[in-house]
């Protein structure tokens, strides 16, 4: 493909065509998951699964590629499934509007993806998509918290086990410990969180999403417009050199 050349320039028509053919899932479109997702699609994965049930609103234009004036109001894999056809329109897409939780694992064939990119933010359902991945023998990586940081000098990719500072890391590692998960590709921030100078007003809350579910409510962080796209942009280019480097071992 013309649109593809200057990337073939770096890894090769070989590797352009594994791309092509790989199935990559990701879970969760919002300012890491939609900046990966695009990232993914304009390096030549040609099966992507979309995954989320929120809509585009105000509070989204500062740090999500797919949320425009022109989109408020639609859903996220809507918008998402848009603006991807219209950089290739030949990429084979499949759009799920649903959160994913526990209950909804059985609607996912896990054996059928190359990867899982997990850009969800309850750790009920990161937990169980890690579950899911391992007993499928599916390689997934999970975005920790980009809330409440200013840096995206200070991300990095690393096992879970190799993490510190970042909060959701400590309750992911214990957790994975306890159902005895030797390992996790993660992506994470060495920043410690600053504190929001405010809290958003009632009406600005979730209504939907993960932070709207029963004991996992919690406070809306604060998000910039660099550190979640760094994030995505980092998951993605490490997906693709993974899909690279063991489809061309396969």
């Amino acid at each position: 493909m013309e649109q593809l050349i200057r990337f073939e320039m770096l890894v090769g028509t070989e590797g352009i065509e594994l791309l092509r053919k790989a199935r990559v899932a990701v879970f969760g479109l919002g300012g890491v998951g939609g900046y990966a997702a695009e990232a993914l699609a304009r390096s030549g994965v040609g099966n992507l699964d979309l995954i989320d049930n929120d809509r585009i609103a105000l509070s989204n234009l500062n740090r999500q590629i797919f949320a425009l004036h022109s989109t408020l109001g639609m859903t996220k894999v809507e918008a998402a499934a848009a603006r991807l056809r219209d950089i290739d329109p030949t990429i084979k897409l499949r759009t799920y509007q649903t959160f994913y939780l526990p209950e909804t694992g059985a609607s996912f064939d896990f054996r059928e993806y190359d990867y899982v990119v997990d850009c969800i933010d309850t750790v009920t359902a990161k937990l169980d998509l890690v579950m899911q991945c391992q007993a499928a023998g599916t390689p997934i990586l999970s975005a920790l918290g980009t809330g409440n940081k200013l840096d995206p000098a200070q991300l990095e990719l690393a096992d879970i086990y190799e993490t510190d500072v970042c909060p959701l890391a400590r309750i992911m590692r214990k957790e994975l410990r306890r159902r005895g998960v030797k390992g996790l590709r993660v992506l994470y921030s060495k920043e410690p969180p600053l504190t929001p100078l405010f809290t958003p007003p009632a009406e600005a809350a979730p209504t939907e999403g993960p932070e709207a579910y029963g004991n996992q409510r919690r406070a809306i962080p604060g998000s910039s417009p660099f550190v979640p796209p760094a994030a995505g942009l980092l998951i993605a280019s490490d997906v693709v050199r993974y899909l690279l480097n063991h489809k061309k071992r396969d």
